[in-house]
């Protein structure tokens, strides 16, 4: 129970990455807030977490929106009066290549990729500074740290995460840590919305360990960061990709 009595937010963990992260997160003792724009999806989450015997909120909303990230810790504070950890999970795919892609677009993958986790920090940070203890983990990506064809809002929101994630470490030490996770080729619903594993083969194949990364293996990573195992790691953005880009 490495999380017994800690208050945590996953954002955009209705499915994927961040289900996995809630769901490991109660298992480990966290009282967790779910966070998502699917209803019957969100509720599924909170359901098996109170099967299990752990404690669990759901707030509906989309990233986008900048008043949601509001709503989420006012809702988190008025049940369970606290926060130690934040995940910002949510993230959107844009895969237009770089003339196409319209203004709209462009700005609403920032809105959702780096935006939300910068508002949702500047609402929870406070709390954490005055309790004298806080972490942060955010969810960038490999493509943090390269680029290809197509996909250049989402490889730029990413890259912005990494930046924004070591801007909030130093800003916000020492009470509070901020790490970043990269993954990689992970099998997840925004991975099949673009043809599945299949289509990102070429992912697989060149990683040394050979195969597609699950959500779980973020939740591991995440939850090693949220715990003080990690206690002397900070501003660091660590790649969860099978060797992919080693």
């Amino acid at each position: 129970m490495r999380l017994e009595g800690k208050v945590a937010i996953v954002t955009g963990s209705t499915s994927g990455m961040g289900r996995a992260t809630a769901k490991l997160f109660a298992q480990e003792g966290a009282k967790v807030v779910v966070t998502g724009r699917n209803a019957e999806r969100a509720q599924a989450v909170v359901d098996d977490i109170k099967a299990a015997g752990g404690e669990a909120i759901c707030v509906l909303g989309d990233a986008s929106d900048p008043a949601f990230a509001e709503e989420i810790v006012n809702k988190t504070i008025e049940q369970f009066g606290t926060i130690d950890i934040l995940v910002n999970n949510a993230g959107m795919l844009s895969m237009s290549p770089l003339m196409d892609v319209t203004l709209e677009e462009w700005d609403k993958v920032f809105r959702v990729n780096v935006d939300a986790a910068l508002r949702l920090c500047q609402l929870s940070a406070p709390v954490m500074k005055e309790k004298g203890k806080g972490v942060i983990v955010n969810v960038a990506s490999v493509a943090s740290f390269a680029a290809h064809h197509g996909f250049a809002g989402y490889i730029s929101s990413k890259h912005a995460m990494a930046g924004l994630s070591k801007s909030m470490a130093w800003e916000l030490g020492p009470e509070i840590r901020v790490n970043a996770i990269a993954p990689g080729c992970i099998h997840t619903a925004m991975v099949d919305s673009i043809g599945g594993v299949e289509a990102l083969q070429f992912m697989v194949d060149n990683c040394p360990v050979k195969r597609v990364g699950q959500p779980e293996d973020i939740a591991n990573v995440a939850l090693f960061l949220a715990t003080d195992d990690s206690a002397f790691i900070d501003g660091q953005v660590i790649k969860v990709d099978g060797g992919f880009e080693a």
